[in-house]
C-alpha cells in the first residue's frame, strides 16, 4: 500500500469518485479517526438499486483507486450474492449496499458517535 504518499482523507475522497463514476447512491462518510477502538479511521457507505450495480460500483471503487493512488484493497468480501460488498483498504472500509439490505444492517446508527457526512447525489 502507497499509504505514505496520500491520507486516509484523500482515499476516502477517491472512494467517493469511484461510487459516483456508477451512480451509487446515499453515500455516507463516517470518520471514525476520534473514537476509541476502531479498526479504521473512515467508513464509506453506499447503496444500489440492484446487485449488477451493487457489483459494478464495487468495481468502480477499485479501478477508480488503482487508476489514481494506485492502490488496491487488502480484502474483498460480498462477491458472491452482491447484497453487501465490503472493500477493505486498512485506513478506509467501504460497504457498498443493495439499497434493500442498507436499512437492515444500519451502520449508521451503530457508529452514531462518528462525524458524519453525507454527499449528495449527482442525479
Amino acid at each position: 500500500m502507497n499509504e505514505e504518499n496520500y491520507s486516509a482523507k484523500q482515499l476516502a475522497d477517491a472512494i467517493v469518485e469511484g461510487i459516483q463514476d456508477k451512480k451509487g447512491t446515499n453515500i455516507a462518510i463516517l470518520d471514525l479517526s476520534k473514537l476509541d477502538n476502531t479498526i479504521c479511521q473512515y467508513f464509506v457507505i453506499c447503496d444500489g438499486e440492484s446487485t449488477t450495480q451493487v457489483d459494478a460500483i464495487a468495481d468502480g471503487i477499485e479501478d477508480y483507486v488503482r487508476k489514481h493512488l494506485g492502490d488496491k484493497p487488502n480484502h474483498v468480501e460480498g462477491r458472491e450474492n452482491a447484497l453487501w460488498i465490503l472493500l477493505d483498504y486498512f485506513d478506509v472500509v467501504v460497504h457498498v449496499f443493495h439499497k434493500d439490505q442498507r436499512g437492515f444492517y444500519n451502520l449508521e446508527e451503530l457508529w452514531a458517535d462518528a462525524k458524519r457526512t453525507d454527499i449528495e447525489n449527482l442525479f
